[in-house]
């Protein structure tokens, strides 16, 4: 088994605390108000916390359909939250396991910074296709740049 880490780190002008709580904890709230196509979120296991398995399922068609993802780690005081995905389009031949770590901390002017790590668990030898990954990072940018619009227009979410 091979492990590929990629790491990320994005700002945003919201600040910590409030940019944890809406676009980490509350993100099963927040994406369908900022994502055209709505992701449809089922809680299959456990209370929210610490060892809740959660299928997101996608309806816009794209290349990825679902993803079943186990929560490791939510930790409010250090903004610290971590996953493990366990199923979906996201693994495939090559990839038997990915966690990913997002820690929020204080960026400049009162905004936040957001840093992502993602461990990618191959199968055999074999190697990350890091064009791929960019792609999907680029995505996630997107949406935190959404969820970021979001914020600013509504002032009083997430106090």
């Amino acid at each position: 088994m091979g492990v590929f880490t990629y790491e990320n780190e994005v700002t945003t002008v919201i600040p910590p605390a409030k940019f944890f709580k809406a676009f980490i904890l509350d993100a099963d709230r927040l994406y369908p108000k900022i994502v055209p196509h709505q992701p449809k979120t089922e809680v299959v296991e456990g209370d929210g916390g610490p060892g809740t398995i959660k299928i997101i399922t996608f309806s816009h068609g794209g290349q990825v359909k679902s993803i079943k993802h186990r929560l490791d780690v939510v930790d409010e005081k250090s903004l610290t939250y971590k996953y493990t995905v366990l199923e979906g389009e996201l693994l495939s031949d090559n990839i038997d396991q990915i966690s990913k770590e997002l820690k929020v901390t204080a960026g400049p002017d009162g905004g936040s910074i957001l840093k992502s790590v993602s461990i990618y668990h191959t199968k055999g030898d074999h190697q990350i296709d890091e064009q791929k990954l960019k792609i999907g990072e680029e995505k996630g940018l997107g949406l935190l740049k959404a969820a970021e619009a979001y914020l600013l227009a509504n002032p009083a979410e997430y106090n």
